[in-house]
């Protein structure tokens, strides 16, 4: 039996076989890993016309408010995810509505999902990556304490959403509409 720590893993940069993109290989075993962009699902949950935001109690951003998101686990459709990330960080159980948007964000190998949704009831608390959740109506929502650019595209999202009666799926801004401040 081979000594465990002698086991070194994809440490090669190169461009397999068959491939046209230089990754990481096993110099002794040929394995390639293919290292795939995040996919992030959360959704805006809506009480009436008041948002939940969660306020991080992790980084990045740690302090600033978001909405309960996160990375998609193994195994797990996209809405469960978000369901999930709702319970996780705020004890929620939400009732989802649909897709509000697809985020595209290449520059962090991201694609976040974030759906409609609304409180099944009005029961929600800090669960142990938030510090705080509350519910905002939307001249309350802390807009320079937002964590990310893509909390902002969501709740402009849903609030033309709502507003419109067009539940159709947004994308987010083209890069030069992004501004200064990045995810």
């Amino acid at each position: 039996m081979s000594d465990p720590g002698s086991v070194r893993g994809p440490s090669v940069r190169g461009v397999p076989e068959g491939d046209n993109r230089e990754r990481m290989i096993c110099a002794d075993c040929g394995y390639i890993l293919y290292d795939n962009p995040k996919i992030v699902v959360g959704s805006v949950v809506r009480w009436g016309d008041r948002i939940l935001l969660c306020r991080r109690a992790i980084n990045p951003r740690r302090n600033f408010w978001t909405l309960p998101a996160g990375y998609l686990e193994l195994n797990e459709s996209t809405s469960v995810g978000a369901e999930r990330e709702a319970w996780e960080e705020a004890q929620a159980r939400i009732l989802i509505d649909g897709l509000l948007a697809i985020y595209d964000i290449p520059r962090i190998s991201q694609v976040q999902l974030i759906y409609r949704a609304r409180l099944s009831e009005e029961v929600f608390a800090a669960g142990p990556e938030s510090l705080e959740v509350a519910l905002f109506g939307w001249d309350e929502i802390p807009w320079g304490e937002l964590a990310f650019p893509s909390v902002h595209w969501a709740l402009h999202h849903e609030r033309e959403a709502q507003q419109s009666g067009d539940f159709t799926t947004r994308f987010a801004p083209p890069p030069d509409l992004v501004g200064a401040r990045r995810e």
